[in-house]
């Protein structure tokens, strides 16, 4: 497998579905418009990889995808619990009905980034960046929002149960059958929305 796994890594293999990379160390590999459907990535170092445009329907529990290059990547459908994203790219990514959970993806520009029906319950997003971002009926109970920037964000049928929205900016964002039970909303901007009156 050390020769496919050199392969890999250089881009040589991108049709790789079904594929058990499980604990694999992928670190810098380019796999831009890879076909990883279906495979198996977990705990896998995609550390500083190219994975633009990939197809990423996997297992990638627990994966490291710090520094990663994401432009692009579809996620729908992954299982991303306890993954990694620090300092990733993720610009025009889809992570449409993904699970999060305890997925670490604060401090990241996910700008117009697609997460409608995401599981992020737990998620470390403090200080992102979801200017526009589609959270349609994603489940963000408990997570950590703080100081994130919300801004005419669809927040529509999304569950924030517990979420710690302290000092984010919801402004103009689109908030309609959104539950709240329990969110801290402390210092939190919630001009143009319904609860601002």
């Amino acid at each position: 497998m050390t020769n496919d796994l050199e392969a890999i890594r250089k881009g040589k293999i991108l049709m790789l579905a079904g594929t058990d990379l499980a604990g694999a160390d992928l670190a810098g590999a380019d796999l831009a418009g890879a076909d990883l459907s279906q495979a198996n990535l977990s705990g896998a170092n995609l550390a500083g990889a190219n994975l633009q445009r990939a197809v990423l329907r996997a297992n990638l529990r627990g994966a490291d995808l710090s520094g990663a290059d994401l432009s692009g990547a579809d996620f729908r459908n992954a299982d991303l619990r306890g993954a990694s994203f620090a300092n990733a790219l993720v610009r025009q990514a889809s992570f449409g009905g993904a699970f999060l959970t305890g997925a670490a993806i604060g401090n990241l520009d996910l700008s117009g980034v697609d997460f409608r029906g995401a599981d992020l319950r737990g998620a470390a997003l403090a200080r992102a960046i979801l200017h526009s971002a589609d959270l349609s009926n994603v489940n963000l109970s408990g997570a950590d929002l703080s100081g994130s920037d919300l801004e005419e964000a669809i927040l529509n049928g999304a569950v924030l149960r517990g979420a710690n929205l302290t000092g984010a900016n919801l402004l103009c964002a689109s908030i309609e059958q959104t539950v709240w039970d329990g969110a801290l909303l402390d210092r939190a901007c919630l001009q143009g929305t319904p609860l601002s009156n």
